[in-house]
């Protein structure tokens, strides 16, 4: 399985009546809105790592979408959804743009150049969403966890870039994996002592964990 360097929706697009986009500035573990909270505006990551996560009535929670820079989320409220269905919490510091949900839908009629580019968007979302969902019902914790790296790191696009683990503490990892903080903590041991990633703070992703990704059998 590929691992996809995530599409992007450029900002100038993203924010071209800035009158009309506010831009706010998050901290770790800060919520932007809420399960349950009114639909009403797409966001998109200036900066930083976005989580999404679902709770269940019975408590449980799960992380079901990550974004990076360049990328939207909320954008459900467009197909009518009156509700949040997520939580969408900044993982480490973030700078995240806002629209209206109204504004947004008349640029989209409006412009047919910016729709052309959302639906390419969201085509590319629709891709990776089938790529997550195939890793979670037949790769194990451990494919699973390196394709993350990657993902995180960017390193599909040829230019890998350093992440700063500080937001994702081994919970985290955990979560958005589907297994236990002990279980990230040892693959991530085994992972810098095969050369495959460097951390301290930050992470570095190398060659050898694609090679590794792509090469690990599925269980």
């Amino acid at each position: 399985m590929a691992t996809h360097s995530a599409a992007t929706f450029g900002s100038s697009a993203f924010n071209k009546h800035a009158s009309q986009t506010t831009v706010g500035e998050y901290a770790k573990g800060e919520a932007i809105f809420f399960q349950g909270d009114v639909a009403d505006a797409v966001f998109r990551v200036e900066d930083g790592v976005v989580k999404l996560t679902v709770k269940s009535k019975g408590g449980k929670k799960a992380v079901i979408a990550v974004f990076r820079s360049g990328e939207c989320f909320g954008v459900g409220c467009l197909r009518g959804k009156g509700v949040r269905r997520t939580t969408a919490t900044s993982i480490g510091a973030s700078t995240i743009a806002r629209v209206g949900k109204g504004l947004m839908l008349r640029r989209l009629h409006d412009e047919p150049a910016l729709a052309r580019l959302f639906i390419a968007y969201l085509l590319g979302r629709v891709g990776r969403a089938e790529d997550d969902q195939a890793d979670q019902l037949l790769n194990s914790s451990e494919h699973r966890l390196a394709r993350l790296l990657l993902l995180l790191s960017d390193f599909a696009s040829g230019s890998s870039r350093v992440v700063s683990l500080a937001a994702f503490d081994q919970g985290t990892l955990a979560q958005m994996v589907g297994t236990t903080r002990s279980r990230v903590s040892h693959f991530m041991n085994q992972f810098r002592q095969r050369g495959f990633i460097d951390y301290n703070g930050n992470l570095k992703v190398h060659k050898a964990l694609l090679s590794f990704f792509e090469g690990s059998p599925a269980v």
